[in-house]
């Protein structure tokens, strides 16, 4: 039987949020339904919100979510009721040209939920990036549900379902950091942040974060910057080059999505080095205007990142063990966690750079005080060490 349960939808272009009444229909052949735990405030959602993405309207916003397999459809056998999973937004095919050659992190061919949510005069949903998570419950394909450790706390967890795994891929698979290398980091919200701690884990020796907040450049020293450069006081491509010994990084990683951002990593990198570009740009933006010289006489690559080149159901797990290892610090990411009914200010929140994710707790009474997550550490240490005994 179909279910009405709370969710947040952009009902109009430019308009603030609301919490509107949803139905969210019983699962068909291959999909699932999710109980949401937790579910991170994106900049992606409020892109959806201002007609960025497409003009769907209306959108049941959210994307970066944990939960709890509530029921599943026929045919369905990657995940069970009572699953603890994160939502990816690119579940594989497997029959695609890129999925038969060995590349499934490329599909071309990803999919999402046959059925519709509605609202309750029985619009249709266009759930943001085909998985709407800005609800209590919601309908997805069964391959968006990626089975993890359920000693992980859902607040951290689901940041893995866009942000945090665009970031750590765009350097560990897009770019290949290894040990000994030098990578600089232009952009240190959610996704260069998640960047750098990347390249802290490959060994990276020299880590440079680039932005033109304070703030920011705070928090990227704790997640393992070697170095900052704030690019309101100086030019960055000489701050970076200065920094490694007058010949540029090995790796720029580009988590801004601005023409002029990508111009600067461009000549921050040394020669044959790597550009990757994980930053989000809007449909008008033009690239560069680059010599074509400069391109050829570099070498290197130009490398753009596609949820960074990521495999959920091989990186969503690994993530979360080196999580519990304490190895992979996704607590850190958490600013705050809020209720549904929180989420327009969230979005003013992210857009001034005062949090790196605000968490929408879905069991959070409305309106409340706000909780931040400087005890998250203590509760995920104990998970870990019960889910050890138990195992």
């Amino acid at each position: 039987m179909a279910q009405q349960v709370k969710g947040v939808v952009a009902l109009a272009k430019k308009k603030p949020v609301t919490l509107e009444t949803i139905i969210v229909p019983d699962p068909g052949p291959g999909e699932a339904v999710v109980k949401v735990q937790a579910c991170g405030v994106c900049h992606t959602d409020l892109h959806y919100r201002e007609g960025a993405i497409n003009d769907d309207f209306p959108f049941l916003l959210g994307h970066e979510a944990a939960g709890i397999v509530e029921s599943v459809g026929p045919g369905v056998s990657n995940v069970r009721a009572g699953d603890f999973v994160v939502l990816n937004w690119r579940a594989v095919c497997g029959n695609c040209r890129s999925c038969l050659r060995g590349r499934p992190w490329y599909c071309f061919s990803t999919f999402n939920a046959t059925q519709k949510m509605t609202l309750l005069d029985g619009r249709p949903l266009s759930p943001a990036l085909g998985i709407g998570a800005f609800a209590e419950k919601t309908l997805v394909a069964a391959g968006q549900c990626t089975p993890v450790d359920k000693a992980a706390r859902p607040e951290a967890a689901g940041l893995l379902g866009c942000g945090v795994m665009a970031g750590f891929g765009a350097a560990t698979y897009t770019g290949g950091v290894s040990r000994g290398d030098t990578i600089a980091v232009f952009g240190c919200g959610g996704v260069g942040d998640a960047a750098i701690a990347a390249a802290k884990l490959a060994g990276a020796r020299t880590i440079i974060a680039v932005d033109l907040d304070t703030r920011k450049l705070k928090w990227a020293k704790e997640f393992g910057a070697t170095h900052v450069v704030n690019a309101a006081k100086v030019d960055p491509v000489e701050a970076i080059r200065k920094l490694t010994g007058g010949h540029g990084a090995d790796l720029c990683i580009e988590a801004v999505g601005h023409p002029a951002v990508l111009e600067q990593a461009f000549f921050a990198r040394d020669l044959a080095g790597t550009v990757v570009q994980v930053g989000v740009p809007n449909p008008h933006m033009r690239m560069p205007d680059l010599p074509m010289i400069e391109f050829f006489g570099r070498g290197g690559a130009l490398k753009s990142s596609w949820y960074g080149d990521c495999l959920p159901s091989r990186d969503f797990p690994m993530l979360i063990d080196l999580y519990l290892q304490g190895r992979f610090d996704l607590d850190r990411f958490v600013s705050e966690t809020i209720a549904l009914d929180e989420i327009e200010s969230a979005f003013h929140k992210m857009e001034q750079g005062k949090v790196l994710r605000s968490v929408v707790t879905i069991d959070k009474p409305g309106k409340g005080a706000k909780t931040k997550a400087a005890t998250a550490r203590v509760t995920t240490a104990a998970r870990a060490a019960t889910a050890k005994v138990k195992g």
